[in-house]
């Protein structure tokens, strides 16, 4: 006989996803209500990008969206259900010093978001990091207290150095840039986006506790071996996934009962399947809503921790509701859910652009696409 384990567990945050622009973010914002989210940080790769604070401050007449229109446009989609929605500046080769810091006395900024040129979804607007390591908006990100999101590969390589068994651009990243950047702002806060490299995992352990990092699902449940053997474009995202080796530094890093660093950040990205399934390459990223909570608790069982025991909670716990939300500075929430390891079916997302296919949906052949189902479902939602 089978035991049910229920397990209760605050409201957590993700703090890395997309939610797009227009009527889809309604339908991408109910699937995270319906996984116990409270609180979001909405990327701003849409388009035009989220290239300046207020529509009314410095830089004004630039031709991107506001961070404060963009953040409106979240919490209406998410019916002001959320504590709170952070919106971080794209940072474009128009971002200035003065711009942060007038958002960071308005109190309308709490992020930016460095994207390598051309690296992922929507990121032709970036500038090389070179560019700005020496500028003045990283010190004054370092004087306000901003913090960086950074997507940590290195742009413009030679194919063999992209993606090699020794090296590739999130370990060039972490060996040539990342190490000047703490050295030369040594108060910075930095999130270390979806980390997929041991050397990118050892780099954060060994760095000030002002530099953290998120870890998507994805990349704690795949490795390269896995997309080469299923061929699925769903499982296609940047940084692409890796490894086993680093796979295991991953899931060693999340499941340290001392984990104060690595935190929940699923890089969920919604494409639709026409999208993912192209003769001419496919667009980046796995899409997780409504199952984050489930992928994750799959993967910490998969690395031999149970997360029903106390101590196997508490390192779960810490990972998906406590560390990123402590390191934002967030409120904390009054509501709960609950996580029971009963089988429950994942179903495709029907939209105005066509369907959005899950990843563990997308991971099997299209004919056993309408049966798929995971160990573990979400139910009694609780917001106070």
């Amino acid at each position: 006989m089978n035991i049910i384990r229920k397990l209760t567990l605050p409201l957590w945050a993700d703090l890395h996803a997309h939610f797009r622009q227009g009527a889809i973010t309604k339908l991408l914002a109910d699937e995270y209500l319906k996984m116990g989210c409270y609180a979001v940080l909405a990327m701003p790769n849409t388009k035009p990008p989220v290239g300046k604070v207020l529509n009314d401050g410095i830089g004004k007449e630039l031709d991107y969206w506001s961070v404060i229109d963009y953040q409106k446009s979240i919490e209406e989609a998410f019916s002001n259900k959320l504590l709170q929605v952070i919106v971080p500046l794209y940072i474009t080769k128009h971002t200035t010093a003065e711009m942060i810091i007038e958002g960071a006395e308005k109190g309308m900024l709490k992020a930016v978001k460095y994207y390598p040129p051309h690296g992922t979804t929507n990121s032709d607007h970036g500038i090389s990091i070179a560019e700005l390591i020496n500028s003045d908006v990283m010190k004054a990100l370092e004087d306000t207290g901003i913090i960086l999101c950074i997507h940590g590969e290195e742009h413009n390589l030679d194919s063999h150095k992209y993606f090699d068994k020794d090296t590739n651009a999130e370990v060039a990243f972490y060996q040539n840039f990342m190490p000047e950047i703490t050295k030369k702002y040594p108060k910075l806060k930095i999130v270390s986006e979806h980390i997929t490299t041991k050397a990118a995992v050892d780099f954060v352990a060994n760095a000030p506790d002002n530099v953290v990092a998120t870890i998507t699902p994805q990349h704690l449940l795949y490795t390269i071996g896995d997309l080469l053997l299923t061929k699925s474009t769903h499982l296609v995202c940047m940084p692409y996934v890796k490894f086993d080796q680093d796979r295991n530094a991953l899931l060693q890093a999340v499941i340290d009962p001392n984990n104060h660093k690595f935190f929940a950040g699923t890089d969920n990205a919604p494409h639709p399947k026409l999208s993912k399934q192209t003769d001419c390459g496919c667009a980046a990223g796995c899409y997780v809503g409504g199952i984050a909570p489930q992928l994750y608790a799959m993967a910490f069982e998969q690395a031999g921790t149970d997360i029903s025991t106390p101590q196997g909670f508490k390192a779960f716990k810490k990972f998906l509701c406590d560390i990123g939300p402590k390191f934002y500075n967030l409120p904390k929430p009054n509501g709960t859910f609950e996580l029971i390891n009963e089988s429950a079916k994942v179903d495709i997302l029907q939209t105005e652009l066509g369907e959005i296919i899950p990843l563990p949906v997308g991971m099997v052949k299209e004919e056993l696409r309408h049966n798929v189902k995971l160990p573990w479902r979400i139910d009694n939602i609780i917001r106070n």
